[in-house]
């Protein structure tokens, strides 16, 4: 049994119902039972310790899990960067007007978060002039948002438009703020890997062959009744989101990506070793074996 984890769902995690519901990794003889954490600090830890064997996590997350001494690696791109929007209350004109106001957050030191700290450092507002508040996922950070928690939040589809249709109001989007930032990836234990090697090779067709049948317009209806199934969005939204996201190249790891990164993890975290080589974090070589 293979124990995947994601943090929350949403566009992003579309091939992984396919490759359940189609049976692509049961094909290959592989189980894999899923569970959504609802917090990537608690995926992360389960995955250092093997309560997880693959975990789909932002960059920043194993970057800063590698520094502090986890047997991690990524092994291949999830997707794209998601576009999250910056969804506030009604009463906020704009970024600076966050200024005294609680921003809700999965984590303050994921890397959204970080980005969202960089993007209220350029309209002047320090870290106690508009406080971030610790809440979870993208279900959780919806609901503390309509329970009036914070004035504002970075949230993925479809939550953002449930937000927008419950009065809230779009500032912009992180492909806005920040469009060369990295999409989350693939991890495992190093370790975890060499034991399992066949396992994680067919782990990576089934999700490549899932990615290529979603962007197969003779499986494009099939594929709308199937997000809407798993998660609270509409057949006209699902539509949307399957042309803008997957009928672009697949995303890959690159060494300028992950070093992007790298550079907001050293300065948030202000880790006393130089920055190295990217390739630390990462590597292609399963993915290579997949044919993928």
């Amino acid at each position: 049994m293979l124990k995947l984890a994601l943090i929350s769902e949403g566009v992003n995690t579309w091939p992984v119902y396919v490759a359940l519901s189609r049976g692509l990794w049961a094909k290959a003889g592989l189980a894999v039972e899923l569970t959504v954490t609802g917090s990537s600090i608690h995926q992360l830890e389960q995955l250092k310790s093997g309560g997880f064997d693959i975990g789909f996590q932002q960059v920043d997350h194993i970057v800063r899990g590698v520094e502090r001494g986890a047997d991690l690696f990524m092994f291949m791109a999830q997707s794209h960067a998601p576009v999250l929007s910056l969804m506030a209350s009604k009463d906020i004109g704009g970024v600076a007007d966050l200024k005294g106001k609680t921003i809700i957050v999965d984590d303050p030191r994921t890397g959204y978060s970080l980005l969202l700290r960089q993007l209220l450092s350029r309209h002047g507002l320090g870290v106690e002039e508009a406080p971030f508040k610790l809440v979870g996922g993208s279900q959780e950070r919806f609901d503390a948002m309509k329970r009036g928690e914070g004035s504002a939040c970075f949230i993925n589809p479809p939550f953002d438009g449930q937000m927008l249709a419950a009065g809230f109001k779009r500032l912009g989007g992180s492909n806005d703020f920040f469009p060369d930032y990295p999409g989350p990836a693939a991890a495992a234990r190093r370790s975890w890997a060499c034991d399992h090697a066949d396992e994680l090779i067919a782990f990576i067709r089934g999700f490549n062959e899932a990615y290529a049948w979603l962007g197969n317009d003779a499986n494009r209806d099939e594929a709308i009744r199937l997000l809407p199934a798993r998660i609270a969005m509409p057949s006209d939204a699902a539509a949307r989101a399957l042309a803008q996201v997957y009928r672009q190249p697949r995303p890959q790891l690159s060494e300028d990506g992950v070093r992007q990164v790298m550079a907001l993890v050293w300065a948030a975290e202000q880790f006393p070793t130089p920055m190295g080589s990217p390739a630390k974090y990462f590597d292609t070589r399963y993915l290579q074996k997949a044919g993928g």
